[in-house]
């Protein structure tokens, strides 16, 4: 065989070769990346299984039923010398007019920090919108959590007050858990973006953040972040149902302070038919010597 004579043909394919090879590995690099993503969700479910599993440690029922947003955001590093950063991906889920929780936006959580600090930490950071202000933000491009909305390190345990939501007006709660402790953690500065990457990997090309929110992208929600939306469902749910049982002893304690005042009423009765019988026994007495005088 001639292989001078095959080699313009071979000239030829070349380029064709060269792309689908090209093509080849961008497709699979785009379902490494997918898989990935899809990781992410399921590390953010356990993630939020595993903290409202514990009352002492969840995230309390009175701020989870209010919740406007829930940013899950697993296993964010944390890194310092001198200098500092963090970094994160992680998921966003909204609330509905109707109740219910939307499909899952990928988001990334960055920052930095000077200081005397040194190590490396990784962590989970769980964070509820408490009003619309600081979630309308996230959706039109990127905030500083604390500059742009106030954020205060949250109170832990489903019964745990939150009364100094009025004091320092918080818009956003964050806690976080490492070396499985979980409390509440200060994230002032860092920020909150839309990964829209990971967004149009997931849900399609075009896809942006009201999109995923509402139900209206060209992708079905893969199940894993269905479930992590039906997660959070599922424990908002929980923490409206706990709230609405631990009011109802109020309103039904009151029944019994009353029953005694009516049963009071009764103790009356034999005094007033002790009465009575002294009364006749008197009016007999006197009656019984008028008979003897007639003879």
């Amino acid at each position: 065989m001639d292989f001078r004579a095959a080699t313009p043909a071979f000239r030829w394919l070349l380029p064709t070769l060269l792309v689908a090879g090209g093509l080849a590995a961008s497709s699979g690099a785009q379902a490494k990346d997918k898989l990935d993503d899809a990781a992410r969700a399921q590390r953010a479910v356990q993630v939020l299984r595993d903290i409202q599993a514990i009352p002492e440690s969840a995230i309390p029922d009175r701020l989870f039923d209010e919740a406007r947003a829930v940013v899950v955001v697993p296993d964010t590093l944390k890194i310092g010398f001198i200098f500092g950063g963090r970094r994160g991906e992680g998921l966003l889920s909204v609330r509905r007019p109707d109740g219910s929780w939307s499909a899952p936006s990928f988001v990334k959580l960055t920052g930095g920090s000077i200081g005397l600090q040194a190590g490396v930490q990784s962590a989970d950071i769980v964070m509820v919108f408490h009003t619309d202000r600081g979630l309308d933000s996230i959706v039109a491009g990127k905030f500083t959590l604390g500059a742009d909305a106030g954020v205060a390190a949250g109170p832990v345990g489903r019964t745990a007050s939150a009364s100094t939501d009025e004091q320092l007006k918080a818009e956003i709660w964050s806690w976080s858990r490492a070396r499985g402790l979980f409390a509440g953690v200060s994230v002032d500065g860092a920020a909150l973006s839309i990964d829209d990457a990971a967004n149009q990997r997931m849900y399609g090309q075009g896809s942006t953040p009201r999109m995923i929110f509402e139900g209206r992208t060209a992708v079905r929600t893969p199940n894993a972040l269905v479930d992590f939306s039906d997660t959070i469902e599922e424990a908002a749910a929980a923490a409206h149902s706990r709230r609405a049982v631990s009011d109802a002893p109020v309103a039904a304690s009151a029944t019994p302070t009353v029953a005694p005042a009516a049963t009071a009423a009764p103790v009356a009765a034999p005094e007033t038919q002790t009465a009575a019988p002294a009364a006749s026994s008197a009016v007999t007495t006197e009656a019984l010597p008028e008979p003897a005088k007639k003879p």
